[in-house]
């Protein structure tokens, strides 16, 4: 098994709040990190793992082969609804697992040759290859710019276009740095990281997913259930933090005098208002960098 250290696993165990008999939900299984460290706290509870990636979950099964009280299920998070009534708690975890980017035939890396795949599910339709040799070059600065905050997106989705075809990850990489102006190649940080980030973004849909998942965890969550997701970017973190805003605010029209029982209270509550890895956590595991935790727990007595 590929070495995977997951994120902020203590704060994300302790924002949980972990009941004995509680039903909870890892909606990115990755390697079985989180997952087990919310075992550890179950007796008589259940968990509920999702995972696009087979490998993912077979490896799982084996790191988590201890317990039966784990149910394994290949599909997207947004689609808990199919499978999960009512959970106390649910846990998001969006970076992309070690294993996925150190094995170069994935298709994730700029540092590793493979082919262009960046498919989370090895079944789905659309892979890497098909966006950066069938884009048109506006549909591919678009993605560049929206899904990787990429400043030269129109010059690299015009290398893109001109040296197709392009096969592989490296192949990929030359074709960015070849658009990048010289000045600008040594800076911080990879030159081919935000373009790579965009394209698994829009093979993946994964702003989209994200945002249908959180439009269904409201009927999900039982009273006092909590919500707890770790973001990498900051396109993720801002649809979780505006969502979580929209969830913590109460609308009034002030104009309307209001008997004590018609007041309105939010229907959640903020848990932090967004926290990073501690500098020992990130001595430790460099990915954990990026990531910003975040939660909210359902009001009580909030009707479903």
């Amino acid at each position: 098994m590929n070495k995977h250290i997951s994120v902020m696993p203590e704060k994300a165990i302790e924002m949980l709040n972990i009941k004995e008999d509680g039903i909870y939900v890892d909606g990115t299984l990755g390697r079985g990190g989180h997952s087990k460290r919310i075992l550890e706290k179950l007796k008589n509870g259940r968990l509920y793992c999702f995972d696009l990636d087979e490998e993912a979950i077979r490896e799982s099964k084996e790191f988590l082969k201890d317990y039966n009280n784990v149910f394994f299920i290949h599909d997207n998070f947004k689609n808990i609804a199919n499978y999960v009534e009512h959970a106390d708690g649910i846990l998001l975890d969006l970076g992309v697992s070690s294993p996925q980017f150190d094995e170069g035939d994935r298709g994730f890396s700029y540092r590793y040759d493979g082919p262009l795949d960046m498919r989370m599910d090895k079944d789905g339709n659309l892979s890497a290859y098909e966006v950066v040799n069938e884009y048109s070059i506006e549909k591919l600065e678009k993605i560049l710019r929206e899904y990787g905050e990429e400043r030269f997106a129109r010059r690299i989705a015009g290398q893109i276009v001109k040296q197709r075809p392009i096969s592989t990850t490296l192949e990929l990489v030359e074709a960015i740095k070849s658009a990048i102006p010289a000045k600008f190649l040594n800076r911080k940080g990879h030159p081919a990281k935000q373009t790579f980030q965009a394209i698994r973004i829009e093979v993946n849909q994964e702003l989209e997913n994200l945002k249908a998942f959180l439009e269904e965890t409201d009927r999900i969550l039982n009273e006092k259930g909590r919500l707890v997701i770790i973001t990498f970017h900051s396109l993720e973190d801002r649809i979780v933090k505006q969502y979580f805003k929209k969830l913590t605010t109460v609308v009034d029209d002030k104009r309307i005098a209001l008997r004590p029982e018609e007041v309105k209270t939010a229907d959640y509550r903020l848990l932090n208002h967004g926290e990073k890895a501690s500098e020992e956590e990130i001595l430790m595991n460099r990915r954990s960098k990026s990531a910003i935790i975040r939660g909210v727990e359902k009001a009580y007595g909030k009707n479903r």
